[in-house]
């Protein structure tokens, strides 16, 4: 459970990826220091920055570069990829159709998903059916995101073996059945310059407004100059999370805190851009297989007072039931 921290930890992962896949990880001194890092950043905020993560900051930079460049074309350009059912869900929203929690949300956005084939989960994954829309405008934006994609993926992979010897002594416990085939979602996200009480249009400035992650890990890579992420600690208030550059402001989400059985929390957090400038944030999000029933690992329900504390959910019911309230 998070707790009265007053600012969000930062932690060189690089020793931990050198030795991810070797046998012997967990005896390894400072691989043993990552991980006792990870597990104090999980308990105490559910949040924390990772710096050594062998993505080079350029592409990181080159990310928010071509997003910043779709977000400036004219809404009639953006709407070409407009998000529909038909395709899952996937596509362009513009701003105020996402909702959370009932209130328009003061961000655009293009949302994308591992790409579902008909019948691939059968009933359970009928809503997400369909294929990504990438812009043709810029023109290198899909090649840039499939690359991005998949060095986000394999270092989420490799973050969550650190994250499994802290709460259960294997690195191996999120592979195989649990997440050894990883559902992902990734959000491209514009946050415009809050609106005035006197100036046109609505008055809401709350970017993003609070909410949870629904998977493993977040991998949030924002702007570098604008604060606007903010983290609500366990006396309610709003810690903000600046950028720094070359990092990645990681999260973790829901299915995580069932396996932990509460030993970790899915921090709420939002939004603000009170910046005078536009700002843009790609968050991607690593889940669990998408068919996978999450529940309490038998090591952690021990470990948090041998009490069951969740029931077990599916992920991609869970997903569903967020895609279906999250669009007006």
């Amino acid at each position: 459970m998070a707790t009265d921290f007053k600012s969000i930890p930062i932690i060189d992962i690089s020793a931990l990826l050198a030795k991810c896949d070797d046998p012997k990880m967990a005896e390894d001194p400072d691989v043993s220091e990552v991980v006792r890092q990870l597990d104090q950043a999980c308990r105490e905020a559910g949040f924390f920055y990772v710096k050594g993560h062998g993505i080079p900051n350029s592409l990181l930079k080159e990310v928010k570069g071509v997003a910043h460049k779709f977000f400036d074309l004219p809404y009639e350009e953006k709407i070409k990829i407009k998000m529909t059912a038909e395709a899952g869900f996937r596509g362009y929203q513009r701003v105020g159709e996402n909702i959370t929690k009932g209130i328009p949300d003061m961000h655009e956005a293009i949302d994308c998903y591992r790409e579902v084939k008909e019948g691939m989960y059968g009933s359970l994954g009928k809503t997400m059916e369909g294929y990504n829309q990438w812009p043709c405008n810029p023109q290198n934006f899909k090649e840039l995101m499939d690359v991005y994609i998949r060095l986000c993926t394999d270092l989420s992979r490799k973050i969550m073996r650190g994250i499994s010897l802290a709460l259960t002594g294997s690195p191996e416990e999120f592979e195989g059945g649990k997440a050894g085939d990883a559902f992902w979602v990734m959000r491209i996200i514009g946050y415009p310059v809050v609106p005035t009480a006197d100036g046109p249009g609505p008055t809401n400035d709350i970017g993003c407004g609070a909410h949870t992650d629904y998977g493993l890990l977040t991998l949030v890579n924002q702007d570098d100059d604008i604060t606007a992420l903010q983290v609500r600690n366990l006396s309610g208030e709003w810690i903000s999370a600046p950028p720094i550059s070359g990092t990645f402001v990681c999260n973790i989400g829901d299915m995580l805190k069932i396996y932990s059985n509460g030993l970790y929390d899915s921090t709420l957090h939002r939004v603000i851009n009170k910046s005078p400038r536009y700002r843009v944030c790609v968050a991607y999000f690593y889940e669990t297989n998408f068919d996978t029933a999450v529940e309490p690992l038998e090591t952690c329900i021990q470990r948090s007072g041998r009490a069951k504390k969740f029931e077990r959910a599916v992920y991609g019911e869970h997903l569903v039931s967020k895609v279906l309230t999250n669009f007006g």
